[in-house]
C-alpha cells in the first residue's frame, strides 16, 4: 500500500506553487476555461523546488507555455504575461531590471522564493520607472517556498549551492563565527518558509550544545519576532495557509548529525535508499548511462553511450508501493508485473487474431460474438496498459543497474556484516578477511565498513590492531582521511564512553538465491542473500505520561541526511495509529557524497 501518512507537507506546497502559477489566486477546479497563456521564468532554486511537485504536463494544464531559465538568452513575447519565480540575489535582480529595460513580456508577476529586502524592491521599482514599465509590474510577492518537498513526508533545504550549508561547512575546524552565523540563518530562512507553507507554530525541541541548538534559538527567535507583529504576521489572520493545521501545534525535533555517523555510511537494502547509494539519483531523477548497441571492433570509434532519465513519482504505484521495501521482493514484484503484462498483451493478441476470422463455420462465428465484447473492452484499455509497460520497463531498468552493483560489489555481504556491528549481534567472519578479500567491493565500499565498526565499537581497536587494519585498508587502495577525521570527531564527543545505541535493527538471513526467482526471470538473482529486514524498535518509554503525547511532528538533521533514517521514520509511523511523521534535512547526501566530506575534513 501507498503511504497514508503525513501528506500535509505536499499538498499545500502543491497548492502554494499552483496559486503561485495562477497569478496568486486560488487554483480553478473542474473548469472547462481556457487557462491563460503565460511563460514561466526561474532561477535554478525555482526549477529544483517546482520539478519534483508539478510535471510538465500540469505545468501546460495551467497554462505555462514555456518555462525558461532566468540567465538563458530569451527572445522577447510582448503579449504574453511573464511569471517568475526566482530568489532575490543582487544577480537575478539585474536581471529583472535588464527585463523591464528590453520590454520582454506583456506584464510581470514577481515571486520570490524568500522574503525580498527593501533596498532590492527599491531597484526593481527604480528600473521600472526608468523603463517607463510601471503598470506593467504587476505584482511582487514573497512566497516563503525556500525548500524542496521530495516525498508527502519528506523535505530537504536546498540542493543548488548545498555545499555552503553541508557537513563539511559546519564541521571544519578553521571555520569563523561570523561563516557559522551565516551558515544557520541560511538554515532558519528555509526552515521558517517550512513553517509559514505548513501555517504552524512549531513545538521546539532539541538536544544542548551543538548546530541544532544554534538553529534552535534562532528559528525560535524569527518566529516569536513574526508572531509579535500582528499586522504583519504570517501565521495569523488571513495568512494564506494559516489554521490549516489541526488544533493541536506539531513538534518539531532538531538533531545534529553528529549524533550518529554509523547510519549515512550504511550500505542499505531497501529499494528508494539502494538507488540512492549506487546510482545517479536526485529530486527523485534516476540518470542512468545506457550502451549503445555491441562493442566496437578494434580501431573503431567507441559509441558514445545514451543518457536515460527516469522520473519516479508519487504518481507510480509500483514506486509507492515499493520504494521501502528490501530489493529482493522488488526484483520479484518487478517479475510478477511483467508476467501480468504479458499475460494482458496475449489476450488482446488472441481476440484480436479470432475477430480477423471470416467465412468460418457456425463454432467461430459464434466465438467471435462472445469475443467482441471483450476484445473492445481490452481496447479501451491500450492506453492503461501502455503505462504499466513504460513503468515496467523504468523498473525492469533501474532494478537490473541496482542489481548489477549489488553482485559485483558483494553488497549484501556489506549490508548483513554491517547490521550486525551496529547491533552488537556475533560475527560470522573476520572484518579483515572482508577488507582484504579483493573482489569484495570497493575501495570505498571497505572504507565505509571499517568506519562503521570503529564508530560503534565500544571499545576503540588497540594501536596494534589499528595498524593492521590501516595496512589492509591502504592494501585495498582506500584513502585513510575519512577515518583521520572520525578519530577525531569520536574523542571530542567521547562516543568510546558513551557509545550510540543503534538497536537492534539487524536481518535474518534466508539463505541464498542458488536458483533463479522463477522460470524465465530478468532477475538472477543467484549468489546474491535474501535478506530480511526486522522491525526497528523506539522506545516511547521516556514520553511522561502527564502530558499528551504528539500527533504530528517534524525531524530534521542539520548536517545533512539520508533516505536510510527516512524509510526507518515511515515504518515507525505505520505503526502508530493517528501520528504523522515528516523527515527533513540540511542535504540529502549518499554515502559516497558523505565520505567525501569526512575526507576533506580528516586531510592533513
Amino acid at each position: 500500500m501507498p503511504y497514508p501518512q503525513a501528506r500535509f507537507t505536499i499538498k499545500k506546497k502543491a497548492f502554494a506553487l499552483k496559486r503561485m502559477l495562477n497569478f496568486n489566486a486560488p487554483p480553478l477546479k473542474n473548469t472547462a476555461a481556457e487557462p491563460v497563456w503565460k511563460v514561466l521564468i526561474y532561477d535554478r532554486f525555482g526549477q529544483d523546488i517546482i520539478s519534483p511537485l508539478l510535471s510538465v504536463k500540469e505545468l501546460r494544464d495551467m497554462g505555462i507555455t514555456l518555462h525558461l531559465l532566468l540567465h538563458s538568452d530569451r527572445d522577447p513575447i510582448p503579449d504574453v504575461p511573464a511569471i517568475y519565480f526566482v530568489m532575490p540575489t543582487e544577480e537575478n535582480i539585474d536581471r529583472i531590471c535588464q527585463d523591464l529595460r528590453n520590454q520582454l513580456y506583456e506584464s510581470y508577476y514577481l515571486n520570490f522564493i524568500s522574503a525580498i529586502s527593501r533596498s532590492k524592491l527599491e531597484d526593481i521599482a527604480s528600473a521600472a520607472l526608468a523603463a517607463n514599465a510601471v503598470t506593467q509590474v504587476t505584482k511582487v510577492f514573497d512566497q516563503y517556498l525556500n525548500f524542496i518537498t521530495l516525498e508527502d513526508d519528506m523535505f530537504i533545504l536546498c540542493h543548488q549551492n548545498k555545499e555552503l550549508i553541508s557537513y563539511h561547512a559546519i564541521n571544519r575546524a578553521d571555520i569563523q563565527d561570523t561563516d557559522m552565523e551565516a551558515i544557520m540563518d541560511t538554515i532558519v530562512d528555509s526552515l521558517f518558509c517550512f513553517f509559514v507553507t505548513l501555517g504552524a507554530v512549531p513545538i521546539i525541541r532539541c538536544p544542548r550544545g551543538n548546530a541544532a541548538e544554534m538553529v534552535a534559538v534562532k528559528l525560535d527567535k524569527k518566529l516569536r519576532e513574526n508572531l509579535r507583529d500582528a499586522r504583519n504576521s504570517l501565521f495569523t489572520g488571513d495568512s494564506m495557509t494559516a489554521g490549516q493545521f489541526s488544533f493541536q501545534r506539531p513538534l518539531f525535533v532538531l538533531v545534529d548529525r553528529n549524533v550518529d555517523m554509523a547510519t549515512p555510511l550504511h550500505h542499505t537494502w531497501t529499494y528508494q535508499a539502494l538507488i540512492h547509494d549506487v546510482l545517479d539519483f536526485h529530486l527523485n531523477r534516476v540518470v542512468m548511462e545506457e550502451g549503445m548497441g555491441a562493442e566496437p571492433s578494434a580501431g573503431a570509434r567507441p559509441k558514445k553511450k545514451s543518457r536515460k532519465t527516469y522520473d519516479l513519482t508519487a504518481a507510480d504505484k509500483f514506486w509507492q508501493k515499493h520504494k521501502g521495501s528490501p530489493f529482493p521482493e522488488v526484483a520479484e514484484s518487478v517479475q510478477e508485473e511483467l508476467d501480468t503484462y504479458r499475460a494482458q498483451e496475449d489476450e488482446v493478441k488472441r481476440l484480436k487474431s479470432i475477430m480477423g476470422l471470416e467465412g468460418e463455420d457456425e463454432g467461430a462465428i459464434s466465438m467471435l460474438s462472445d469475443n467482441t465484447a471483450k476484445l473492445t473492452s481490452a481496447v479501451s484499455s491500450l492506453p492503461e496498459l501502455l503505462e504499466k509497460k513504460r513503468l515496467i520497463d523504468l523498473h525492469t531498468n533501474v532494478a537490473t543497474a541496482v542489481l548489477d552493483h549489488i553482485k559485483s560489489r558483494k553488497l549484501d555481504v556489506y549490508f548483513e556484516f554491517e547490521e550486525k556491528l551496529m547491533s552488537k549481534s556475533t560475527l560470522d567472519k573476520s572484518l579483515l578477511d572482508i577488507i582484504s578479500d579483493p573482489d569484495a567491493g570497493t575501495p570505498e565500499d571497505k572504507m565505509r565498513l571499517f568506519l562503521i565498526y570503529y564508530i560503534t565499537a565500544q571499545q576503540a581497536p588497540s594501536e596494534s590492531d589499528l595498524e593492521q587494519y590501516k595496512k589492509a585498508l591502504l592494501d585495498a587502495v582506500c584513502d585513510l582521511s575519512p577515518l583521520n577525521y572520525i578519530k577525531q570527531w569520536k574523542a571530542f564527543t567521547k562516543m568510546a564512553a558513551t557509545p550510540a545505541n543503534y538497536g537492534n535493527s539487524g536481518v535474518k538471513p534466508m539463505g541464498l538465491f542458488s536458483r533463479v526467482m522463477n522460470t524465465g526471470s530478468q532477475f538472477v538473482m543467484e549468489g546474491v542473500k535474501n535478506l530480511v529486514l526486522k522491525q526497528h524498535v523506539s522506545s516511547e518509554s521516556s514520553i511522561p505520561r502527564n502530558k499528551n503525547p504528539f500527533q504530528e511532528a517534524i525531524v530534521f538533521v542539520v548536517g545533512g541526511g539520508n533516505y536510510i533514517e527516512y524509510q526507518n521514520l515511515v515504518d515507525y509511523t505505520k505503526s502508530k495509529q493517528g501520528k504523522k511523521i515528516v523527515y527533513g534535512c540540511s542535504e540529502l547526501f549518499n554515502a559516497s557524497q558523505f565520505i567525501k566530506q569526512l575526507s576533506q575534513l580528516g586531510q592533513k
